[in-house]
């Protein structure tokens, strides 16, 4: 597996609160990736998304090693985002100007032929391939919860006034409830890391043409990227691309 991530403010924010991270092995194969969406004030979601990405990174590369199972790779995901929530929470704590401050989290850790995958809030996870583009992860939000009830469709769901306010986050709670995905990858599949800042603004269909339809994986990224800013960009976009090749 190897990776390649982009990152930009967008075209509203003053602030970039995203952050992604790659860990990788010096042969350049991919072992574990991140993206965080902050929030919380001026300084705080920038903060919260850093300390995440960075407690992620730090525990995963301290623990993950060759020859684990799937099974094992679960448990050690589980934990891995509890420390990074943990890290933000006893971060707010002890400072009274970042309280409340909190992050979403989707993550990947690879395997030869797939991943296990993670996520806490509405940052998410797609699947691509010969079978076109699927999204893994469930956002943790209060719009996800009206269209699983059939109140809302995807299209209403994309721009309606409610569709920031997610249900769950690293960060304000004391312990967190992460959801687990395994994904098997066939070569010359993708995986896509991103935050809402990329999904509000680049319709799945055109993630899928675009992935397929570029050769290069970092130009690839900077082909969506363009595509959100030419739709408005009105949030941060972050995105990681991880390819079985």
């Amino acid at each position: 597996m190897r990776a390649w991530g982009i990152t930009d403010i967008g075209l509203q924010r003053s602030e970039n609160q995203d952050t992604y991270a790659i860990d990788q092995r010096p042969d350049g194969t991919c072992t574990a990736a991140v993206v965080c969406d902050g929030m919380g004030g001026v300084n705080g979601g920038r903060l919260a998304s850093s300390i995440a990405v960075d407690t992620y990174i730090t525990h995963t590369r301290a623990l993950l090693h060759e020859n684990m199972s799937v099974a094992q790779m679960r448990e050690m995901q589980s934990f891995c985002v509890s420390q990074a929530n943990a890290a933000v929470y006893d971060y707010a704590r002890e400072d009274a100007a970042c309280h409340g401050m909190g992050t979403t989290l989707v993550s990947a850790l690879t395997f030869d032929g797939g991943a296990v995958v993670c996520n806490v809030g509405d940052s998410r996870a797609y699947h691509i391939g010969a079978h076109g583009i699927t999204r893994i992860t469930r956002d943790h939000s209060v719009v996800e919860n009206l269209v699983r009830n059939g109140e809302l469709t995807p299209e209403q769901a994309r721009n309606h006034p409610n569709r920031n306010l997610i249900t769950r986050a690293l960060g304000p709670e004391r312990s967190i409830c992460c959801d687990l995905y395994d994904v098997v990858m066939q070569e010359g599949d993708s995986l896509l890391l991103c935050s809402d800042g990329l999904v509000i603004t680049v319709p799945d269909e055109e993630i899928l043409e675009i992935v397929q339809g570029e050769a290069d994986a970092q130009q690839c990224l900077s082909h969506l990227l363009a595509r959100s800013r030419e739709n408005g960009a009105p949030d941060n976009v972050t995105a990681v691309l991880i390819q079985n090749c």
